[in-house]
C-alpha cells in the first residue's frame, strides 16, 4: 500500500480550512501523520500569511483517485479552479509524494517540484518523513532539509488555536 504525502496551505480563513481539510482527508484515508504547523510568508505575491504542513496516509487507490478526492476536498471548502498560481487561497492540497511513483503526466506531476524548492514543503516533509528517499535524487528529506539554503526562509512554527 503506497504511502502518500499531501502539502497543505491556507491564507483565506486557515484556522477553519486547515481543521476542515484534516477531518475530510481523515474520513477518506484513516489515520494521519501530521507535521507541525508553520505560518510563512506570502511567495510570489503579496498577501496575507500562510498555514502550511504535511500530511502522511497510506491508501491503495490509484493516484488519480487520491488528485480527484484532493481536488474535491479543496472544492468543499470555497476553492475555485480559476485561482492564479501565485494567489491567496481557502485552501491548496498538492499530492507531493506518493510511494515511489515517478510521475509527470501535465495535471500531476509526483514527486513535486516544490519539495525541493520550498522550505514551506521541504521543511514540515523532512519533521514527518525524514529517511524516506526522494525517488528521483535518491537523498532523504533530512539530507535535502540539511542542504537546503535557510538564510532567506520566512517562516516559523506555531501551535495552532485548533487541535490536530
Amino acid at each position: 500500500m503506497p504511502k502518500g504525502y499531501i502539502s497543505i496551505g491556507s491564507n483565506i480563513d486557515k484556522d477553519k480550512n486547515i481543521p476542515t481539510s484534516l477531518n475530510a482527508l481523515e474520513l477518506h484515508f484513516g489515520k494521519l501523520v501530521i507535521s507541525s504547523i508553520y505560518e510563512s510568508e506570502s511567495v510570489g505575491f503579496t498577501g496575507d500569511s500562510f498555514y502550511n504542513l504535511i500530511v502522511g496516509f497510506n491508501s491503495d487507490l490509484n493516484v488519480k483517485e487520491v488528485a480527484k478526492i484532493l481536488r474535491q476536498i479543496e472544492l468543499d471548502n470555497g476553492r475555485t479552479r480559476n485561482s492564479q498560481k501565485f494567489s491567496s487561497r481557502t485552501l491548496d492540497l498538492d499530492l507531493i509524494l506518493y510511494g515511489n511513483l515517478i510521475l509527470d503526466d501535465g495535471r500531476l506531476q509526483i514527486p513535486r517540484n516544490e519539495i525541493e524548492h520550498y522550505a514551506f514543503v521541504l521543511e514540515p516533509l523532512a519533521e514527518i518523513a525524514p529517511d524516506i528517499k526522494h525517488p528521483i535524487s535518491g537523498l532523504s528529506y533530512a539530507d535535502i532539509w540539511a542542504r537546503f539554503d535557510k538564510k532567506n526562509i520566512a517562516q516559523h512554527r506555531i501551535t495552532p488555536t485548533w487541535n490536530c
